[in-house]
């Protein structure tokens, strides 16, 4: 309903949906049906937050309106039956006013892509609803999980600003600390700008809805194409429906079977939805405990729990606070705001993160049917009977749990890969009651998940344990007795099996020492227990500053915002799916392979064919032009034909009215294989099989036999790296619009290749390249996953439009996405080194194997580059590098950020690293030793100009206070700090671009270029470019697309040296148009631009039309002669971190970083320093975080954001500082500027070698001394494993090649 016209309220209308789809989500609904495309769909599980949006509604038992962020991906249109939702459109927009969370997140450079950020502003607003003076933590909590902004540290910045009367309030609460004295401080934005905050002019809750909502409940039903959705009215009229309908599945948040449904294609034909009956919203206060009714959610349990808390005296609440601990970590606040305490438990999930604290804590369950009640209590046992099914009579229901209050020694335990919002691995809840005045325990409850298919007791441990004292020899038999117990498969679902294992003792331990200092024996002291982050951004010190005197109107190395950023705050900015609708237009959704190596024996499509809406199935033999494809080589097939090679190997496509249609009818497609052998999945596989790529690469310099006889000591070692996913927020997404005649088609494209596009879909299509307009307005993200990958998907689009005629759209899900694309070249790295004793390094013979996948792609370039970059920053007299690419039935790996300079300079860090433990040396003493110097050569015989690690490395050391923070390390047992400084030297070459530039006769300038944007603010440093050269206001200046029928043939956006290339070919465009307009300047030198541009040139004939061409000069190597020069400069770098990891569970927390970034003399300071710390914590997930795990068969476990965790918010480090060096032009680019990119991501490396000099001190403490192997990712089980002690000797991993292992590292 239209509420009274507020300020910065763009619409507001009521809708009655009379025949609403109980399938659909509130996301679909938004986008297909309203054409409402500002919220966004990231993963359709919930887990990203890019489709937040808040809903209120008015609840009756609370008497209260109530403002929650929501997932409109999982919330079904059938649940919002008098929900007022506003969207990101409904809080402001560029036409009419924006609200200052929009505002704040713009100004500040707090959005890159900008897929996310109405996502992030929606998760603001909603907090600011219901708290308008938030402080750090309840930020922390209202984005905890959501993923892949980019730039952590500047968005979490310009949500604290407050801008009033100029003041900007850091996050600790502090005044804004303005730099040192020494350091001239260019702000990047002024915060006395913005808006204030005014609670009084957000949009009111529509009055009717007030009304109707205060009217008595009714039952609604909703029936649709297959489903029915039941809302019952009382607890009588669901008991029911329970007994009529026994097999029908209850739903109160959708967190759980929405993603059933979609994902693991479950199929309920009946849903009842009990979310507003008054007996399951219930909170009754009894003598033992509280009583919450099952509907009741996630969040406000945690409300009242905390407000018990901080009244009740402690000893009384330690349920309560186990509880909150384990919620605080529980996903995502949109999730725990409609998720039921009641689906919690009835899901029966074996990794609960809090059923084994409600069975430690003996909480009671009542349960009811038509007619009965039954109540349970759950330290008796559990009423879970196997993996995800409870012992509930089919017609009964849960009714509401009681938790109890007394629980003195009680504590609860969650172990995940991921800190915030990540299933656990391990979770535990613990209690122990002692005798009277005693250490006796008299009675004790361990309650497990993850540790069987369902939540166990560990009833052994407990019996043996009772009666004992509390003390160090009960401890040690505990640990046996866990040992014992908590067994597990070594083919166990998960895998980890040995750290999972140890966990077990470990959270015990840690209870163990908790009970000891509540009972004042031994303090605890060592163990830590990581909480909130308490952030402390400091402000980076732009030492970039603009010259003195340079003119307003010239915009280069000013901090100007991105041009779209208040476009994609306001949920303006247009991305490929946001693309209206056209007349008839259809949806594909891709058939894929589920075996990784066989032949095709039929493909049955008569299911597929059979549901409603469908059109049309796709197959090979639809191709009009070639199969074949890819990106150097045609090694690739558009189709699979006669045979597959990997999971995931795309087959057909199906055709249909709908996206729901289209993927319903393309999972009923059945395909017979006949298998075949080998099936080749890891490097060591492709090792052992000789399964390789040609050409094997090699760059060798200098005599190894005499460097290895001049070394004092020789060693060797092994290094694996995990491969990445891209995870872009806005997945592969193709739009075809066939233009009717001489085969001409137009795609609207996500991708970083207008160029390839366009070639492949043309040989696909059997007609000239001409024929087809590629375009590319903005892409939610790329990272090199869609320079080449996304081709595949827009050429079956473009074959599937030529054979219907009509438009066709698709949009990957995140799964599909993950599934088919690839992503990093996982590396495996052998090094012999020989080196001095004081650590200089003499000789290497290193060898790199990367896992390619099924095809070529890129993967040669990508080991060269590896191969390139072997050295990173040291100086090695004697080194011999090789190069493997392996050949396995994985999906195709592809580019992604850093191109193989990552994994090859982490194999170098792994060698120095193992240098300076085998020397007893400081590592940073031994890093500094080998470094390179000014004028020295590399391995490919390059001579190192403007070269600036030594500047980078001394103020790095300065502003980390480097010295002062390793003198002030104090270790404890249980946990270490480690300290890291590591270099970065990242060569930059590409080939060529291209631009156009229009100047029309009312002076403005449509500028176009090669190159497209996806979030790192190429559109906005080319108009600065554009500006300074013709001299005039950046206002004037537009860049509407990128496209193939403006500028042709170019290269793909990447290689980190966009800005270099297509800046000098606008440069160029640019200063050719000057000349055509000298004339006129100097006829009238007083006069303006629009006097110089005017009618005049029009009749004058002058053409105000130029392009523009650039290519780098003196480019080119051969492997073969090692001779040449393969990059155009290097951009540097160096990074501080400091971390701290828990010994006994392998967590650890980024307390500092301190990076310096060469980038030249920067175009544009907040773009770069965005570029920066995005890069850096896409490295931190690289090195720290992410991993990629497949089945022995190629199976990717790991297909959307519940499995597989890039960085939070909570992983940014504590104290992060950013510093561009200063006074370091770049005379090889456009304005002395440097590419920035990829080189600040492998800085991320320092984190990965501060845990391992944590691990180090660890080792100590267990008599372990010298190099030691730990692989990337440094995932919590490696850190663990690693720091070996007397518990991981209770759990050693099972002998490989005894078992089959769940996982296996690629």
């Amino acid at each position: 309903k239209t509420p009274p016209a507020q300020p910065r309220s763009v619409f507001s209308i009521q809708i009655v949906e009379k025949n609403a789809e109980p399938e659909m989500t509130l996301l679909t609904y938004l986008r297909r049906k309203l054409c409402l495309t500002g919220t966004k769909l990231g993963c359709a599980e919930g887990g990203c937050g890019a489709c937040t949006v808040m809903v209120s509604r008015f609840h009756s038992n609370r008497n209260a309106i109530v403002h929650q962020a929501v997932n409109a991906c999982l919330a079904p249109i059938c649940s919002l039956h008098h929900c007022a939702v506003t969207t990101v459109e409904g809080i402001g927009s560029v036409a009419s006013k924006v609200h200052p969370v929009q505002e704040r997140i713009a100004k500040a450079h707090g959005s890159q892509c900008g897929f996310c950020t109405p996502g992030i502003v929606m998760s603001m607003y909603a907090l600011l609803r219901n708290n308008p003076q938030p402080m750090m933590r309840d930020i922390e909590e209202a984005f905890q999980g959501m993923m892949r902004p980019m730039i952590y540290n500047m968005i979490l910045f310009s949500l604290m600003c407050r801008g009033k009367a100029g003041a900007c309030y850091m996050i600790t609460g502090q005044k804004e600390e303005k730099g040192d004295s020494t350091n001239s401080v260019q702000q990047l934005f002024d915060p006395s700008e913005f808006m204030p905050l005014d609670p009084t002019q957000e949009i009111i809750f529509p009055p009717e809805l007030m009304s109707l909502s205060k009217q008595p409940l009714r039952e609604l039903r909703f029936i649709g194409e297959r489903m029915q959705w039941i809302q019952p009215s009382s607890l009588k009229e669901l008991l029911q429906l329970k007994a009529e309908y026994p097999a029908a599945k209850l739903v109160v948040g959708n967190t759980e079977v929405g993603i059933e449904m979609k994902y693991k294609n479950q199929f309920y034909p009946l849903i009842l939805a009990p979310a507003f009956i008054d007996e399951l919203n219930s909170i009754q206060y009894t003598e033992n405990g509280i009583v919450f009714g099952a509907s009741v959610t996630l969040t406000l349990l945690g409300n009242v729990l905390h407000g018990e808390v901080n009244k009740l005296p402690s000893y009384k609440t330690e349920v309560f606070q186990a509880i909150l601990r384990q919620l605080h970590w529980f996903a995502g606040q949109q999730i725990r705001n409609v998720a039921a305490i009641g689906g919690n438990i009835m899901t029966a999930s074996p990794i609960s993160d809090l059923n084994p604290v409600f069975m430690a804590a003996g909480c009671k369950l009542t349960l009811m049917s038509k007619g009965k009640i039954n109540i349970f209590f759950l330290n008796l046992g559990s009423k879970v009977v196997c993996y995800r099914k409870t012992a509930l009579k089919p017609e009964e229901i849960l009714l509401s749990i009681e938790i109890p209050y007394t629980r003195k020694y009680f504590s609860a335990f969650k172990q995940s890969p991921r800190k915030e919002d990540d299933i656990a691995i391990v979770t535990c809840g613990m209690n122990v009651v002692f005798w009277e005045g005693s250490n006796i325990v008299q009675d004790i409850q361990l309650s497990y998940g993850g540790m069987a298919s369902t939540t166990v007791l560990a009833t052994t441990t407990r019996s043996q344990l009772i009666g004992r004292q509390w003390d160090e020899e009960m401890l040690q038999d505990a640990c046996s007795y866990l040992t014992e117990e908590m067994t597990l498969s070594p083919s166990a679902p998960g895998g980890m099996v040995a750290y999972r294992r140890t966990l077990t003792i470990s959270l015990f331990f840690k209870f163990f020492l908790t009970v000891q200092q509540t009972l004042n024996v031994n303090p605890c002291t060592g163990v830590c227990h990581h909480g909130g982050c308490g952030y402390k951004l400091w402000r980076t010190p732009l030492h970039a500053a603009v010259p003195p005197g340079q003119n307003m109107d010239d915009v280069i190395g000013r901090p100007i915002m991105h041009l779209s950023a208040v476009k994609q705050a306001t949920g303006e900015a247009v991305y490929c799916d946001d693309i209206p609708c056209y007349k008839n237009e259809l949806y594909l959704a891709l058939v894929t392979s589920t075996k990784p190596h066989a032949y095709i024996k039929s493909i049955d499509t008569t299911d597929a064919m059979a549901v409603p809406g469908v059109v049309t199935f796709v197959c090979a033999k639809d191709i009009p032009g070639s199969n074949k494809t890819g990106p150097v080589v045609y090694d690739e097939t558009v189709l699979a034909d006669e045979k597959v090679t990997c999971v995931g190997h795309i087959v057909g496509a199906i055709v249909a009215d709908t996206p729901a249609h289209a993927q319903r009818a393309a999972k009923a497609v059945r395909i017979s294989y006949q298998e075949l052998q080998a099936v080749i999945i890891t490097i060591q596989d492709a090792i052992a099989n000789e399964s390789f790529y040609q050409p094997t690469r090699t760059i060798e310099r200098g005599d190894l036999t005499q460097g290895f006889q001049e070394s004092d000591n020789i060693l060797q070692g092994e290094i694996h790296i995990g491969g990445q996913e891209h995870f872009y927020l806005e997945t592969n997404c193709t739009l075809a619009v066939p233009r009717g005649e001489d085969g001409e088609m137009e795609l609207f494209v996500s991708t970083q290749s207008t160029a390839k596009t366009q070639a492949l879909v043309a040989k696909a299509l059997g007609v000239p390249a001409s024929h087809i307009v590629c375009r590319v307005k903005r892409m939610g993200g790329g990272f090199g996953g869609k320079e080449t990958r996304s081709t595949i998907l827009s050429t079956i689009v473009a074959v599937a439009a030529h054979k219907v005629k009509r438009a066709v759209r698709c949009m990957l899900d995140r799964d599909e996405d993950m599934l088919v694309s690839g992503g990093r070249h996982p590396f495996f790295g052998r090094y012999k080194v020989g080196f001095k004793k004081n650590g200089k390094v003499m000789a290497l013979d290193v060898t790199y194997y990367s896992n390619a996948g099924n095809s070529m792609d890129l993967s040669l370039s990508i080991m060269e580059r590896a191969l390139l970059h072997m050295d990173n920053c040291y100086n090695i007299p004697h080194v011999r590098g090789t190069g493997y690419i392996c050949r396995t039935n994985l999906p195709s790996n592809t580019a992604f950020r850093g191109f193989g300079g990552p994994q090859g300079m982490m194999v170098a860090e792994s060698w120095i690293n193992d240098v300076a433990l085998s020397c007893g040396l400081p590592a940073e003493q031994v890093r500094e030793l080998n470094l390179y110097k000014q004028g020295e050569y590399t391995p490919f015989n390059q001579c190192l100009e403007q070269f600036t690690i030594d500047r980078c490395w001394r103020e790095c050391m300065n502003i980390s206070d480097f010295h002062q923070r390793k003198a002030n390390v104090e270790q404890h047992r249980w946990t270490k700090r480690g300290l890291s400084i590591i270099p970065t030297k990242f060569g930059i070459s590409f080939t060529a671009a291209g631009a156009l530039v229009h100047i029309y006769t009312d002076g403005s300038v449509l500028l176009t270029h090669g190159g497209t944007e996806m979030g790192q603010g190429l559109h906005t440093k080319m108009v600065q470019v554009a500006s300074r050269t013709l001299e005039i206001p950046s206002t004037k200046i537009f860049i509407s697309e990128t496209s193939t029928n403006t500028v042709p043939n170019t290269s793909p956006t990447a290689a980190s040296a966009s800005s270099d290339l297509n800046g000098m070919a606008v440069y160029n465009a640019c200063k050719t148009l000057l000349q055509r307009l000298e004339p006129y300047k100097a006829k009238n030198p007083k006069g303006f631009w629009e006097d110089w541009v005017c009618r005049q040139t029009y009749f004058d004939r002058v053409n105000l039309s130029a392009n523009g061409f650039y290519k780098t000069p003196d480019l080119g190597y051969d492997f073969e002669t090692n001779s040449g020069h393969p990059f155009n400069y290097f951009s540097y770098g160096v990074a501080v971190s400091e971390v701290e990891i828990d010994c006994l569970t392998g967590s650890h927390k980024n307390l500092h970083t301190s990076i310096v970034m060469d980038v030249g003399k920067s175009l544009n300071p907040a773009l770069d320093i965005g570029q920066v710390e995005g890069a850096f914590m896409q490295g931190v997930g690289l090195f720290t975080l992410e991993e990629l795990r497949y089945s022995s068969q190629g199976y990717l476990y790991t297909r959307g954001p519940g499995m597989y965790k890039i960085p939070a918010f909570g992983d940014i480090p504590t104290e992060l500082k950013v510093s561009l060096l200063r006074d370091a032009p770049n005379e090889k680019a456009i304005f002395s500027s440097k590419a920035v990119g990829e080189p600040p991501l492998f800085l991320a490396a320092s984190v990965f070698y501060a845990i391992k000099d944590a691990i180090t001190a660890a080792r100590a403490e267990s008599g372990l001394i010298g190099p030691f192997r730990l692989d990337s990712p440094a995932t919590p089980e490696r850190i663990r494993n690693a720091c070996e002690d007397k518990f991981t000797k209770l759990c050693p991993p099972p002998e490989p090649g005894t078992y089959t292992p769940w996982d296996v590292r690629v």
